[in-house]
């Protein structure tokens, strides 16, 4: 008897060696061509005798013998694989390199890109079935994984980072708006710099603020700078020229752009922040352009941005640049020799001086690993919401944009919100841009008794270029500032980075600014429109009454 319990037992332990193996990860349709690189992951911990992947076609085992404890990769050609990944597979399905172990192929497993699925079996019982479209939206280069029992908790593409939500406390902020004091804050904060400073930026045309980072890199400072090598509109000659005088002074000037070696991580990388001595982040709303960072006194645009003192939140960034910068899409940005210059800009009277609290709670949101954080911020309000965006855009024409919807929902438990968009021509001008988005959000205020109201912001009684902004304010206690527009493609493809801000303080500072702005709007119209709308109409009118005019001078003419 005590032989068949011992037989027992072992067939048990043999049955569950492999319990729990599944796909927890596979990439259809990379970057390369001819996707040499698709590849899977499993997970579980075990001996992997018995299981196979299939697509229905074909398929392959491991070779007997083969265990897992954790993550296991298999490619269809190693070299490939490390080529797109800067690591070699566990496991390759095509004899590629001798450095890593083949599988043992039934028939020839070959994931297509649009439609296909995934079958593991464990001898002949079907363990996990994943098919797309059905499962899994199919899109280039992007890595399909499992989360919590969710396929495709966000969008992740090859190359990018999976960082998690963290939060530190005791910070110390420096609170700032552009166009009054962004640039006072911007330069103590590099000439603060004893060893390191670390520039991550999508557009960088201020000759100012270069001077300021040569003249740290000139005491001794390592300053790095990586921009988007390929932003709307393509690199200005501007930029060029602040590159080139970068480059003079020994420092190093990288971009981000897709390259024979790789595909860009992001679609754009659109973040707005740098990192000084391991110990301090500068993080806001805005490109270091002239507009964004004027001197003192100068017109701008409207933007936030926080200077931080903390050292875990500024290795959480220091992270996220190093992840940034290295990779095969990651090249030398070789400038100009032309001189930068600095335009014209009207004069502004200053309103807004620095604002400083300490003991801040501050949580990182760096799109796309935790932009879901903004939505958890606007859910979560409970008396009050102020938005200050540049623009909003709905998913399509039938999808509310998600931070939209949330706050339109917070309102209709009762939440007062306020919405204020820029009213430059070139958000104001097509069909469906910022009026037509007031418009519609005053609207459904309106039929629904909402605590809801949109404005547009008047630019010329606030003497401001334009509304740059992408922040939130909650409850009057807790406050976003980023880089995050509000549409489909920044909160989900590309690199933002922002922070969401904890203290009475700060949140007083931002409330004075929005008010500021908001009070120097007006009132919308019943639909919503404010001045550009309102001259539309008017120019509508005046046409009109053109000619009618003209009709009836030539009637009295025959």
């Amino acid at each position: 008897m005590r032989r068949i319990a011992v037989a027992i037992l072992l067939l048990c332990l043999l049955a569950g060696t492999a319990g729990g193996v599944r796909i927890v990860e596979f990439c259809p349709d990379p970057y390369q061509a001819g996707d040499p690189d698709e590849y899977l992951v499993i997970e579980g911990a075990g001996v992997l005798d018995g299981f196979v992947l299939s697509d229905g076609e074909g398929g392959y085992r491991f070779p007997p013998g083969t265990t897992i404890d954790g993550r296991l990769v298999i490619a269809r050609s190693g070299p490939a694989f490390e080529q797109a990944h800067g690591y070699p597979p566990d496991f390759e399905i095509e004899e590629r390199t001798l450095a890593v172990p083949d599988v043992i192929p039934n028939g020839n497993l070959l994931m297509a890109n649009q439609a296909d699925e995934l079958l593991l079996y464990q001898g002949t019982t079907l363990v996990q079935q994943v098919a797309w479209p059905a499962d899994v939206r199919p899109r280039e280069g992007q890595i399909h994984y499992l989360e919590d029992e969710i396929w495709d908790p966000r969008p992740l593409s090859i190359g990018q980072s999976r960082l998690l939500p963290a939060t530190f406390e005791g910070v110390a902020v420096k609170a700032f708006v552009a166009p009054d004091c962004s640039y006072e804050v911007f330069s103590e904060a590099v000439a603060s710099a004893e060893h390191e400073i670390l520039v991550n930026v999508y557009e960088f045309t201020d000759p100012t603020m270069a001077a300021d980072l040569i003249c740290a890199r000139e005491r001794g400072v390592t300053v790095t700078v990586l921009l988007e090598g390929g932003p709307v509109g393509g690199v200005s000659a501007e930029e060029r020229a602040i590159a080139g005088a970068l480059n003079r002074s020994g420092i190093v000037v990288l971009s981000m752009t897709t390259t024979d070696a790789a595909h860009a991580k992001y679609r754009y990388d659109h973040a707005k922040y740098l990192v000084i001595d391991g110990e301090a982040v500068l993080v806001g709303s805005e490109n270091f352009k002239p507009g964004g960072y004027p001197a003192p006194g100068l017109q701008g645009n409207r933007g936030w941005g926080v200077s931080l003192e903390n050292a875990g939140l500024a290795a959480y960034f220091r992270e996220v640049f190093l992840l940034d910068a290295a990779g095969g899409d990651i090249v030398p940005f070789e400038g100009t020799a032309t001189e930068p210059r600095t335009p014209w800009a009207p004069s502004y009277p200053v309103e807004f001086a620095p604002c400083r609290a300490e003991g801040a709670r501050v949580t990182p949101v760096v799109s796309p690993d935790t932009s879901a954080l903004i939505l958890g911020l606007i859910e979560g309000a409970q008396e009050s919401i102020a938005i200050e965006q540049a623009y909003i855009t709905n998913e399509t024409a039938y999808d509310l944009n998600p931070y939209l919807a949330a706050a339109l929902n917070a309102s209709r438990r009762g939440v007062a919100v306020r919405v204020l968009l820029d009213a430059a021509w070139f958000n104001t001008e097509d069909d469906a841009d910022n009026d037509e988005m007031a418009g519609m959000i005053n609207r459904i205020a309106a039929a629904e008794g909402l605590p809801l109201e949109a404005r547009l912001a008047d630019l010329e009684a606030n003497n401001l270029a334009k509304i740059h902004n992408k922040g939130v304010i909650v409850d009057g206690r807790t406050v976003l500032v980023s880089s995050i527009n509000w549409n489909a493609n920044s909160p989900a493809f590309n690199r933002e980075a922002g922070v969401i801000i904890e203290h009475p303080d700060i949140a007083a500072y931002y409330t004075g600014v929005f008010e500021d702005d908001w009070d120097a709007s007006g009132e919308g119209g019943a639909n919503g429109t404010t001045g550009p709308d309102r001259l539309k109409i008017v120019a509508a009118a005046c046409i009109l009454a053109a000619l009618t005019g003209l009709y009836l001078y030539r009637r009295r003419r025959t």
